[in-house]
């Protein structure tokens, strides 16, 4: 593994994400721990040297981002969002998006993030398209509505898409400060309200042919989509979110030796699980391509149930509102309902119903 994660400026990183929980506050954003981040190179990582960047290969890029949200799951998971756009742009042929944008992404000076989720698994369901796009003689039009979008309220570039007429879609790097877009107010979530995401309405923006990442094409999606770690990044972040959680339970341990019989097991899990990871990004794991799906079904349990340990193991006082146990409750939740493909939710839902698949 990178000597990258032992080097003191990232120690130090960890350290400082760790000292205590962020808000939960829709009003509030990690703008430090962001530029903690971007100090300690963490933006360079899923770019390549050409534009500055340190290129990372998928084992070292999950288990940085396994760190990262075993200290903070809010800022983990922005940072997921503009690694997505990153990738996007980093995987597109147009150059002149790539001149426009990497150096500053690279160097951290300027924040992009991605709405796609309407084209992959959100509104699916609806005739219209929540993007429409319309050709003109510079580039397209699009109207509609972007559903979830995070931390578009501090970006400065968009990353995100629609559907023409015919079936065929596009992918571009929008401006936010373009005129005809509006970046409504944050949803209030569950959990993880300080990443501020929300709905972006697209009222005829323009777009010239120069900020097209990708596209006009039929599954827009499946372009520019990279190497990258795919599906194992969210497992990688639910896995981390539970080694953050079990380094409190162990911590309250200490105090209450009682509680050993139940949080060894679960970090031998966890531990397990993060081999697993490791396994499954290099190629290795003994199940293949079906790896993915397990190890991401198994991280959702392991996040949900180590979290649900913490809070009986703090009885009351973490039952209370602000208790980073109840906390942690909620933002095992996010799990659920992210990126979670149909098949795992079924398996989740099976375990907490103490289903077996042949009943």
């Amino acid at each position: 593994m990178s000597d990258l994660f032992a080097a003191s400026s990232f120690q130090s990183l960890l350290r400082e994400l760790r000292r205590e929980p962020f808000p939960d506050e829709v009003e509030a954003w990690p703008a430090e721990r962001f530029a903690a981040m971007a100090q300690a190179d963490v933006m360079k990582w899923n770019l390549p040297a050409e534009w500055g960047g340190i290129g990372l290969i998928d084992a070292e890029m999950l288990e940085g981002l396994r760190l990262l949200s075993s200290a903070c799951l809010v800022t983990t998971f922005i940072l997921t969002q503009r690694n997505a756009a990153c990738q996007r742009i980093v995987t597109s042929s147009n150059d002149a998006a790539k001149h426009r944008y990497l150096p500053d992404l690279c160097a951290g000076k300027t924040f992009a993030t991605v709405g796609i989720s309407h084209l992959t698994t959100s509104r699916q369901h609806v005739k219209t398209p929540p993007v429409q796009v319309t050709p003109v003689d510079s580039g397209f039009v699009l109207n509609g509505i972007v559903p979830w979008a995070t931390s578009a309220t501090r970006a400065q570039m968009l990353v995100t898409g629609g559907q023409l007429t015919d079936g065929r879609q596009i992918l571009a790097a929008i401006p936010v400060d373009r005129a005809g877009v509006e970046v409504q107010p944050p949803v209030r979530l569950m959990a993880l309200n300080a990443s501020q995401t929300g709905a972006v309405l697209l009222n005829d923006v323009r777009i010239s042919q120069d900020e097209v990442l990708h596209g006009p094409v039929t599954g827009v999606m499946k372009q520019g989509a990279g190497g990258g770690a795919g599906s194992l990044g969210t497992s990688a972040l639910a896995i981390g979110a539970a080694c953050g959680t079990l380094r409190q339970l162990a911590e309250e341990s200490v105090r209450r030796p009682d509680l050993t019989e139940f949080v060894d097991p679960l970090q031998d899990e966890c531990d397990h699980l993060t081999a697993d990871l490791q396994l499954a990004a290099t190629g290795q794991h003994p199940d293949g391509e079906a790896a993915a799906e397990s190890l991401r079904r198994q991280a959702n349990s392991l996040a949900l149930r180590s979290a649900q340990s913490w809070l009986a193991a703090t009885k009351g006082a973490g039952y209370v509102a602000g208790h980073p146990a109840e906390q942690a409750v909620r933002e095992s939740m996010f799990f659920l309902v992210w990126s979670c493909p149909q098949p795992v939710l079924t398996a989740n839902l099976r375990e907490l119903a103490c289903a077996s698949a042949g009943h």
